[in-house]
């Protein structure tokens, strides 16, 4: 399937694990402008870095402008962009109209890119941002396959990008004011705290000015907890619908959680078996998935028995080196002598199993016990593991 899968970066780190695993194309915030302000982000010289990692494999990376802008963030936006373009970024978010104007203006030769927060849900409007220069539309997650398809078929010569894995919003593609009021944080700013994901109690008044709870369960309830979307199961539709660029969701998301979702979306859009596949986003944490609205309206979107599902394994370990017979790897989870470990892997390393034996630490005393977080330990390994390499354990 020849598609763009694009991933995450929150920051350089997470770049290069996208990349390794398997993404065509990053999308990742600065320090100024994006509505991840919580993220670690980009400073102007980890910007260069990164884009210049991804350019040297062949991949591409698109920087978010995509805040709803006020006066005072004009004055420094042009030369954002035009220090964006001088670095050759491949694409900018942007959703604000007055930012769009700018960045034409100011850097002419980047791409633009419109956010999922302009709520771009129908083809006339489709048409305009492709008149007013944009080369991609990035979908409001509320649309229909059938949607999408009548919109390629209105605007063909413009790119349609969709989220296909990842959180979901209770609002309309993140145009949110509830952190804003509840805690004076602006999801439309990038500082949302989303508090859709918190537990709420439900009261209601009695005739006699009392109160009582209406919980969902003994957890309470969860009624403004959106499920994570999951479309593994339709990416051919999704393309035929005129969809070319496949988006996971996740700047604010873990090394292992971004490395498992790409390496799904990887190997499913190379060929591999959908059911194994499927398992596989099992491993990571998640909550219940649901396919939101491509089929029509979809009233059951609502993670109402809690707010995030464990994941079937424990992230164990990042493997630094393998040679003479011995993985080396960075502790992340407390791991034993006598454990059986799984590897994930972009390579054909992935899911074999590895038992831990004559486990030592840095110095290379034996251990028993791999305790120490981010101590570098060491094991007998007779499979060929690669630097960047992710060990497991199921649960």
């Amino acid at each position: 399937m020849n598609c763009e899968l694009l991933a995450p970066a929150g920051n350089l780190k997470k770049l290069k694990v996208a990349i390794r695993y398997g993404a065509d194309a990053v999308y990742l915030g600065g320090k100024a402008f994006s509505l991840r302000a919580f993220s670690d982000n980009f400073t102007e010289e980890e910007l260069q870095e990164g884009i210049a990692y991804a350019h040297e494999r062949g991949k591409k990376v698109y920087v978010c402008a995509n805040i709803f802008a006020k006066n005072e963030d004009f004055e420094a936006l042009p030369a954002y962009f035009r220090m964006l373009e001088n670095l050759k970024a491949d694409g900018v978010l942007v959703s604000d109209l007055g930012v769009f104007r700018v960045l034409r203006e100011s850097a002419p030769s980047l791409s633009v890119h419109v956010s999922t927060q302009a709520n771009t849900l129908n083809k006339e409007a489709a048409r305009f941002w492709k008149e007013a220069g944009a080369s991609r539309v990035v979908l409001a997650r509320e649309l229909s396959i059938a949607e999408i398809r009548e919109i390629h078929d209105a605007v063909p010569d413009l790119e349609l990008e969709a989220f296909v894995h990842g959180a979901t919003c209770i609002s309309y593609s993140g145009r949110c004011l509830l952190s804003d009021y509840l805690t004076s944080r602006s999801s439309n700013r990038g500082e949302c705290v989303q508090a859709c994901r918190f537990q709420y109690e439900l009261r209601a008044r009695e005739q006699g000015g009392d109160w009582f709870s209406l919980d969902e369960d003994e957890r309470g309830a969860y009624i403004l907890s959106g499920k994570d979307l999951n479309m593994s199961a339709h990416l051919e539709e999704l393309a035929s619908a005129g969809v070319c660029s496949f988006k996971i969701e996740g700047r604010m998301k873990g090394e292992y959680y971004l490395a498992t979702v790409v390496n799904a979306y990887r190997r499913l859009l190379d060929g591999a078996d959908l059911a194994l596949m499927q398992r596989e986003l099992l491993t990571a944490s998640h909550r219940d998935y649901t396919e939101f609205n491509a089929y029509g309206r979809n009233a059951d979107t609502v993670s109402y028995t809690d707010n995030k599902t464990e994941g079937a394994c424990d992230f164990i370990a990042v493997v630094t080196d393998h040679r003479n017979g011995r993985v080396f790897a960075e502790m992340r989870g407390r791991f034993y002598e006598g454990d059986t470990l799984e590897v994930l892997s972009p390579t054909d390393a992935f899911l074999k199993r590895v038992v831990v034996r004559d486990l030592r630490d840095g110095a290379g005393a034996l251990q028993a016990d791999a305790k120490r977080v981010q101590e570098i330990y060491s094991f007998e390994c007779p499979t060929v593991l690669r630097e960047g390499d992710i060990l497991r354990r199921r649960k």
